[in-house]
């Protein structure tokens, strides 16, 4: 390339004598000028082209997940970005996207998956990597030592596949560990997946209460209305009382912090907590647990009010832990026959005692409903939020040739995890300290 630019400058230089008087050339010289300007820029053009970030969208192979890491509408922008992506085919299908809308949006499909993580400079994922039995290696090992790769790694729990990350050398950045900032809020998953899950926790409880949701003034007399009881205010139990109040439950709700209270009583819901001097939350806005004492007059609380309530709708984690039990067999045995309880917690370990991650079960005359990964329940809606969030989060930190791997930013370092095949997160670092295998 360089040598074609050099060559009809030379040429030019032919038609450049000291003293030229023609208007040829004059005429002649300016349209070599302007030729050899205009073949600089296209190579420069093709160079840059040539330098585009390849991002690989893969199918999520995790059993049960029907989400998608990016829908067309975000791939479309990433294109515009100058972004080459590539989709595995049959990517979306779980939620309803097919192949051709991906070719519209300008993806490339690919059916083969080692072509379609070796070739990737960013993996954007929803689930952590897992082996994929079709082909026979893992997600890690088929990517480029190198490679970045973006999804829900948990690396707090995950401890060995922080290890296998590192030992890939792969830039891993974890979606659920963004900052809470007010410039990270586009890319907070967590609340997203977390208001899909409240929403659907409610129409599980509903679905399975042989009561009715609202109160009815019928010919043959009043029917109450069905009470819910919601223990933990965050983003999911905010959705979750918002969607029974408005199938016309009454709703009451448990929260450790003081500081939702307000939350709760806009939507028209009674709080409830017991009072406490100590600190109930993290830096991050996160519930930390809380002493004995505190804990046992919370069990006193709870079981007073689950006694009265038809529906039980739980959602109490801390980052990290397994999530705490909240509501013990004895306070199961103890609520009225035909009452549900949906965990939200069931996928690290659940808030109730007798909860089965992934079963329906009953106990006592009480169905447990112990759903793991709700938000692949609403495929649709999940991915559109959270392809959304990985959109803004992706173009947070490309630079327009590749990743800019900013430790100074408040959300590259909050979500970075291993880098260099280094482990840099500190929470991910205290976590595996703490858990005796650093």
């Amino acid at each position: 390339m360089k040598n074609l630019i050099r060559y009809v400058g030379q040429l030019a230089a032919t038609f450049n004598p000291p003293q030229a008087e023609s208007k040829l050339q004059r005429y002649t010289l300016r349209s070599f000028h302007s030729f050899r300007t205009r073949i600089a820029q296209t190579f420069s053009e093709v160079s840059i082209i040539l330098k585009t970030m390849r991002v690989s969208i893969p199918k999520e192979i995790k059993m049960g997940e029907r989400r998608v890491a990016a829908i067309p509408d975000s791939v479309n922008r990433m294109v515009k970005k100058g972004i080459e992506v590539s989709v595995e085919s049959g990517a979306g299908e779980g939620a309803l996207f097919t192949d051709s809308d991906y070719a519209a949006a300008g993806a490339r499909i690919e059916s083969s998956v080692p072509t379609l993580f070796g070739g990737a400079d960013v993996v954007l994922k929803v689930q952590i990597p897992v082996l994929n039995t079709t082909v026979g290696r893992h997600e890690i090992d088929m990517m480029r030592e190198g490679s970045a790769l973006v999804a829900l790694l948990c690396p707090l729990m995950y401890h060995d596949l922080v290890r296998q990350l590192t030992s890939r050398k792969i830039t891993a950045f974890s979606m659920d560990v963004i900052p809470r900032v007010a410039a990270a809020q586009g890319m907070d998953v967590l609340s997203s997946m977390s208001t899909v899950s409240g929403y659907k926790a409610v129409l599980t409880a509903a679905n399975a209460l042989p009561k009715f949701f609202p109160m009815f003034m019928t010919a043959a007399g009043t029917i109450a209305p069905a009470r819910v009881l919601v223990l933990g205010a965050g983003v999911a139990g905010l959705q979750a009382c918002a969607t029974a109040k408005r199938l016309g439950a009454v709703v009451e709700a448990f929260d450790q912090r003081p500081v939702v209270k307000e939350q709760v009583e806009s939507l028209g819901v009674r709080f409830v907590g017991v009072p406490t001097e100590e600190a109930a939350e993290t830096a991050g806005g996160y519930a930390r647990e809380l002493s004995g004492d505190y804990r046992r007059r919370q069990a006193e609380l709870i079981h007073k009010h689950i006694m009265k309530s038809d529906v039980v709708i739980t959602t109490a984690l801390i980052p990290g832990r397994r999530a705490p039990v909240l509501i013990t067999e004895q306070m199961v045995k103890d609520m009225k026959p035909g009452s549900v309880i949906v965990d939200l917690a069931a996928d690290f370990g659940g808030n109730c005692e007798l909860t089965e991650p992934g079963k329906e079960v009953i106990r006592y005359g009480v169905l447990i409903s112990g759903l793991v990964n709700v938000p692949s329940y609403m495929p649709v809606h999940a991915s559109q939020m959270y392809s959304q969030n990985l959109e803004k989060f992706l173009f947070h930190v490309y630079d327009g040739k590749g990743l800019k791997i900013d430790m100074e930013d408040e959300i590259t370092k909050g979500t970075l995890i291993t880098h260099q095949g280094k482990i840099v997160h500190k929470m991910t670092l205290d976590a595996m300290a703490a858990a005796g295998g650093g």
